[in-house]
């Protein structure tokens, strides 16, 4: 009995949350693009520099970046709380190379990754929709200074967390924090500085946040057809049916309920059982609920036909008692009903 009260207390809390579970996010395949702000963190390294006629020697080097920008664009699956991603991203960024006894000299970084990547969606469904989620893939980077230039690959991996807006069932709005890193690339160019030709190698480190927007289109399954007509019942009972996701009464269902109510008349004494169902789409929590606010409707058109409320017992079955067996998360207008029991 405490389970059930317990259940019950969880349904009633979850319909406010989750009352747009089942029609904001279809799940499937989405693209989308992104862009915003990059901050390259400042880092100091030892690096080899060779001045010509000088000799060469290690020495300290600082980095300092100013904020930059960063661009992408991302294909991936929504399973309905896990997504995955295959993202691709521009990074630019200015700054310069400070050397000791030398001086300075302007540098940039440009940065582009390929990243896989993995998010949880939190209330996934829902309008608003905290996530987190981590990345790992490859960087492939250029850098300069004072007309040098050099490349090189590294490991890359992120981790991010934000809040998504699900605007409708096809179009969602995220904002984003990540932190972006990877493996310390090696970079071994030559430049000037204060009109001084060196050659420089050096491992610089790499470590990125960024603030982002991203505007993802989603391609989820289409909304269900309209119920099929319901299936030969033999009397007294009776079967009321629903479209996805709602408890109201088509003119169909109003037929059927006041057929019910001239069969209950017709017993004279008798009791009346309203059993509410859903189908497998959507969390077990809101179904439950769901399938109560369904018996409920049923009852409350049988008093408007004359049946007197206290003969008209309400259960809610949620996703239990399915008429066509199906798998999890599968929209089947059979299972979406009310049972009218007349006994």
């Amino acid at each position: 009995m405490l389970k059930k009260a317990c259940l019950a207390a969880v349904a009633v809390f979850s319909l406010p949350l989750a009352a747009q579970a089942q029609s904001l996010q279809p799940g499937g395949i989405y693209i989308g693009a992104e862009g915003g702000l990059n901050w390259m963190l400042d880092s100091s390294f030892t690096g080899i520099l060779t001045v010509p006629g000088v000799g060469a020697g290690s020495t300290s080097i600082n980095a300092n970046y100013g904020i930059g920008w960063l661009a992408g664009g991302v294909i991936g699956y929504d399973f309905l709380g896990p997504r995955v991603e295959l993202e691709g991203v521009y990074r630019s960024n200015t700054g310069g190379l400070i050397v000791p006894g030398v001086g300075g000299t302007n540098a940039y970084v440009d940065q582009i990754s390929v990243m896989g990547n993995v998010y949880y969606d939190f209330m996934a469904g829902q309008t608003i929709v905290p996530y987190v989620g981590a990345g790992a893939g490859v960087a492939f980077l250029a850098g300069g200074s004072s007309g040098g230039t050099a490349s090189a690959t590294a490991f890359a991996y992120q981790a991010m967390a934000g809040v998504g807006w699900n605007i409708d069932s096809q179009i969602r709005l995220n904002l984003e924090g990540r932190y972006y890193g990877t493996t310390a690339p090696n970079y071994n160019y030559a430049g000037r500085v204060a009109g001084i030709p060196y050659q420089l190698n050096g491992t610089i480190p790499n470590n990125n946040f960024s603030v982002m927007v991203g505007l993802q289109l989603k391609f989820g399954s289409s909304p269900a057809a309209p119920p099929p007509p319901p299936p030969v019942v033999a009397p007294p009972s009776f079967m009321v049916f629903f479209d996805w996701d709602r408890s109201n009464l088509s003119a169909q269902a109003l037929n059927t309920i006041k057929q019910a109510a001239g069969a209950y008349k017709a017993k004279g004494n008798a009791r009346i059982t309203a059993t509410g169902h859903t189908d497998t789409s959507g969390a077990p929590a809101y179904n439950m609920a769901l399938s109560l606010r369904r018996a409920n409707a049923v009852k409350d058109a049988l008093v408007r036909e004359g049946v007197p409320a206290t003969a008209i017992a309400v259960v809610g079955r949620g996703e239990q008692g399915l008429l066509v067996q199906t798998g999890p998360n599968v929209r089947e207008p059979q299972n979406r009903r009310v049972e009218i029991v007349i006994q």
